[in-house]
């Protein structure tokens, strides 16, 4: 894809992802004055935009595969779907949380966890740099080895562990405790898409066997 499309594509789903998380956030609340939700889209899109450009510069074919959204594994799609829901009250529960006062949480709780928030977007980020092949969707790309070094060499999805860290840590900067139970369901969600990932990775990645023998934990080490 010409770098100028690529370009386009991203800022066009960068710019939707704002308004819908503004949507998300503000209706809800009933109200501008909703400092949790700035903070938080600071948090989010201001280093996401860093990165964006940084891949348009350094690594291009990610980007690129980083942009598909369509699942071809049909076990995947399941599991997807079947999060939609808590993915939806995770982010609109906060807005009302704070119209009606439920959680009444402290400024420097939520300041602390949109502290978590940019540090899981960094190893996210880290996991990219490391990770040239990184799809957002379950794929073998031509050419595409093994990583077992670095981030890799510690756990085996690391990208995994700084998304649940992220969407855990999400409703509490945002300023609610009881929108963090559905922001949890995305545990039980990527323990299903990792177990399905590997069987995927194991038939169709060369070395990925082996790998699985060097570097035995998924997510925690000595855990799982």
């Amino acid at each position: 894809m010409p770098r100028s499309k690529l370009l386009k594509l991203v800022l066009s789903r960068l710019l939707m992802a704002v308004l819908v998380f503004m949507l998300f956030f503000f209706l809800p609340a009933g109200t501008w004055n909703y400092w949790q939700a700035w903070m938080y889209m600071g948090v989010i899109f201001i280093p996401m935009l860093f990165v964006m450009i940084y891949l348009l510069k350094n690594d291009p074919a990610l980007l690129e595969r980083r942009m598909r959204t369509r699942e071809e594994r049909r076990e995947q799609r399941k599991i997807i779907q079947a999060s939609y829901l808590f993915f939806v009250l995770a982010y609109l529960l906060p807005g009302f949380d704070i119209r009606f006062g439920w959680s009444n949480m402290s400024a420097e709780i939520s300041i602390g966890a949109g502290g978590v928030v940019f540090l899981s977007y960094l190893l996210v980020f880290r996991t990219m740099q490391v990770n040239s092949f990184l799809s957002r969707v379950i794929e073998v790309a031509s050419g595409q080895n093994v990583i077992d070094t670095d981030v890799y060499g510690i756990v085996r999805h690391p990208m995994y562990v700084g998304m649940i860290v992220l969407s855990v840590a999400s409703p509490i900067a945002l300023g609610s405790w009881w929108a963090a139970i559905p922001g949890m369901v995305i545990i039980p969600v990527i323990v299903a898409r990792i177990l399905d990932e590997e069987i995927a990775l194991e038939n169709d990645l060369s070395g990925y066997a082996e790998y699985k023998q060097k570097v035995k934990y998924r997510l925690i080490p000595y855990v799982w």
